[in-house]
């Protein structure tokens, strides 16, 4: 039989003022029940652990060996209550969190540093992947929570809606001439595609949006980056599918240009995903609620 904790305690502080009345008035409890949560402990342990003086107590062999190990088990309890404090009030922990690419730049980045400068103590751990490879890690508890294109249906995960996103095939100058009027899908397909790599949420929607014209053309750049599928359109190498909302900068300087579509491609949500009946550790159950609309 494993003796209570509480008389591991009294043990303890018995030990280390060598006094029954000195460890009672230390916690808080009579001297009797001192002396007798010492005597379970004998009894349970089938060791005599105090010699009785006159004017105290003093520990056995068995006594001395026993303490050793029950000071330490306290000072890692200590230790460990002192971490989860800690942990609690946001002195310590980590926030694990995955996303794209452009979805961390644009959406996640501004809520990020304000998380950073008001909890400096937490541990960022960011990774940066695809909406199909965040579903993976979430379930692998690589990361706690996720930003994702959705629609992302899986059984396994919550999925709370976060923004809604405009698409849009942008041009820099050398194609200007098709943003002036509204252009088919069709049309659309005379000027050189950039878009991202076979597989990505983003890429999969696009190329169901043309099916749905009845237009198939495979792109003719397919990149990884948002910044790199901008790069490319401004320096005229055809015409980029992006996020509208992601290029705000480059249509006020005129360095890009929204195309006109004659049938317009739905929007798109960017959502938070978590692991479904799964309790979020106190950093990313915190920053979950800050991203919540």
């Amino acid at each position: 039989m494993i003796p209570n904790l509480e008389n591991y305690r009294i043990f303890l502080y018995t030990a280390q003022s060598g006094n029954f009345t000195k460890a009672a008035q230390m916690l808080h409890i009579t001297q009797p029940s001192v002396s007798y949560a010492i005597k379970q402990l004998e009894e349970q342990t089938g060791a005599k652990l105090f010699d009785r003086l006159s004017k105290g107590v003093r520990l056995t062999a068995e006594g001395k060996a026993l303490y050793d190990y029950v000071e330490q088990s306290f000072t890692l309890l200590v230790r460990g209550e002192k971490k989860l404090r800690e942990l609690v009030n946001m002195d310590a922990g980590e926030l694990k969190i995955g996303a794209s690419g452009p979805i961390i730049k644009h959406v996640l980045l501004p809520y990020l540093e304000k998380f950073h400068e008001q909890y400096p103590h937490i541990r960022i751990r960011l990774l940066q992947i695809k909406t199909s490879e965040v579903a993976r890690q979430l379930q692998e508890e690589l990361i706690d929570l996720g930003l994702v294109h959705l629609p992302l249906a899986d059984e396994a995960l919550d999925v709370t809606p976060l923004l809604e996103i405009e698409d849009r095939f942008v041009v820099g100058n050398a194609y200007k001439q098709y943003a002036g009027q509204p252009i088919t899908a069709k049309q659309l397909c005379e000027i050189p595609l950039l878009m991202p790599t076979s597989g990505s949420s983003t890429r999969v929607f696009v190329e169901q949006w043309l099916a749905r014209q009845g237009v198939h053309k495979e792109p003719d750049i397919e990149l990884t980056s948002t910044e790199m599928i901008m790069e490319f359109a401004e320096r005229g190498y055809g015409a980029a599918f992006i996020a509208r909302q992601f290029a705000s900068k480059e249509f006020a300087n005129g360095t890009l240009h929204e195309l006109t579509l004659t049938e317009p491609i739905p929007s798109r949500m960017i959502g938070i995903v978590t692991r479904k009946g799964a309790s979020l550790p106190s950093a990313s159950a915190f920053f979950l609620e800050k991203l919540r609309p």
